[in-house]
């Protein structure tokens, strides 16, 4: 993708796109759109749907703004890292500042400009209330899956998040809760007007009715293309996929629900047991702990005959991933894996 110009002026800040040659002027008070949740809790769907919005613009995960984000917080909790910051002059205010400004030109930068800048960095949520005193008119999308799901797509997909014992399906299910919590508790702080839940279940059963909802609560226009977001994969001012997100080869298919209940009977017997003790937060989230398969609800026809489509194309949707090259870093490597999560959980 070309870059755009970016330049600066003492009286605003913008961008110039490559194809439009429209000026965009950016600065704190954007009204950002922060994508978060829980890895493999489908924030890459989300934000593909979105990037086929003509007048959003997502992108994949920059890696860099949670651990600037993180970073900051390991100054704070350190006594011996706050002095010397005190010493240096650094207030809280130059501090903010400066992040601020950083993020948002990663976010700027990421990408085609674009009338509403969006940015899936999952774990960026678990400080959501930090970014929204940096960005007052941000809003978040908190994505929600059934951490049975979640956890047995971490696992098999070998996705590497510190902090997640990807032999342990025990382990995994104890810290899928303890992350969820935390950006349960954020998304509450910030109140229903900052921070919309979306089960993934739910916006993959019925994507129209869940688009509109989220589309109106972010004041964007409704446009048709946010339902068939497999039509602009690689196009200009589509959906750019990224060679080492564990998403992308999934979706480059229609909204489908062949990922809905893989987990069933792959999760150990002793853990499905124990399971309402394990993640009470599925509970909170309206999951039944002790369904096995649950009953997320029938989907529309729109979607089950794009999931007839994914099903009986099988050999077709395997080549388009080749094509693109994509699911290359199946196993990364190890200094790789060891970021392949921005943030721990």
């Amino acid at each position: 993708m070309e870059r755009s110009d970016t330049r600066n002026t003492t009286a605003e800040r913008y961008v110039v796109g490559s194809a439009d040659q429209k000026v965009y002027p950016y600065d704190r008070n954007m009204p950002l759109i922060f994508i978060g949740g829980v890895p493999r809790s489908g924030t890459t769907l989300m934000r593909a749907m979105m990037d086929a919005h003509p007048e959003i613009r997502c992108g994949q995960e920059t890696r860099v703004v949670p651990r600037i984000l993180q970073m900051r917080s390991h100054w704070l909790k350190s006594e011996r890292e706050s002095v010397r910051l005190e010493e240096a002059g650094v207030s809280k205010e130059v501090m903010d500042s400066a992040i601020a400004a950083f993020c948002l030109e990663v976010i700027v930068r990421h990408g085609e400009p674009a009338s509403r800048l969006c940015n899936k960095d999952p774990l960026t949520l678990k400080m959501g209330s930090y970014v929204l005193e940096l960005f007052p008119n941000a809003k978040f999308i908190f994505m929600i899956r059934d951490g049975r799901a979640t956890v047995h797509s971490i696992i098999s997909r070998k996705v590497t998040i510190t902090g997640f014992d990807l032999s342990s399906y025990r382990q995994c299910m104890i810290k899928w809760n303890q992350a969820i919590s935390v950006m349960y508790k954020q998304c509450r702080e910030l109140g229903p007007d900052k921070c919309l839940t979306v089960p993934y279940e739910q916006l993959v059963l019925h994507p129209r009715e869940w688009m509109r909802k989220i589309l109106d609560y972010l004041d964007v226009p409704w446009n048709e293309s946010v339902l068939h977001h497999e039509e602009f994969i690689d196009k200009p001012g589509g959906v750019p996929l990224s060679k080492v997100e564990r998403s992308s080869d999934q979706v480059i298919k229609p909204v489908n629900t062949e990922a809905l209940t893989k987990w069933v009977g792959q999760i150990p017997e002793d853990v499905v047991r124990d399971m309402a003790d394990i993640a009470p937060m599925l509970s909170v989230f309206g999951y039944d702990p002790y369904a096995n398969p649950p009953d997320y609800g029938a989907p529309d026809k729109f979607v089950s005959d794009n999931t007839r489509k994914v099903l009986t194309n099988t050999l077709v949707w395997d080549e388009i991933v080749k094509r693109l090259e994509l699911g290359k870093t199946s196993t990364p490597s190890t200094s790789d894996a060891k970021n392949d999560s921005s943030v721990s959980a």
